[in-house]
């Protein structure tokens, strides 16, 4: 059975910062992306960042290039998303989705969903 499970989020004051994680198991890390997505109220979901298969590359939306980082563990089973230098902006539900091999800022292209973690940036 496969299961995401994010942790991590709380409330932050601008400028501080959260690191999320995403526990994967249920798949084989290195045929698979690990994607996370954000929903602010009464907003569409966006893909934040995305880290691909084996070989680690990661993306990451323009509107946290040079605050968030994705990484992964050296067992690849869990996903973290390093959040510096929040913004109230920042304020949604996270997720951690995942997809076969290569990575996507496609909500609908991923398969497999966490139930996501609340992030609230506000002082």
């Amino acid at each position: 059975q496969v299961q995401l499970v994010e942790s991590g989020g709380g409330l932050m004051q601008p400028g501080g910062s959260l690191r999320l994680a995403c526990a994967v198991s249920g798949l084989r890390m290195n045929y698979y992306a690990v994607g996370w997505f954000r929903q602010a109220p009464g907003k569409e979901r966006e893909g934040v960042s995305c880290i691909s298969d084996s070989n680690g590359i990661t993306y990451l939306a323009d509107s946290v290039k040079g605050r968030f980082t994705i990484s992964r563990d050296n067992a690849k089973t869990t996903v973290y998303l390093q959040m510096n230098s929040l913004r109230p902006e920042d304020t949604a539900i996270y997720f951690c989705a995942s997809r076969g091999v290569f990575c996507s800022g496609t909500a609908s292209h991923y398969a497999y969903w966490g139930r996501g973690t609340q992030v609230t940036v506000s002082s």
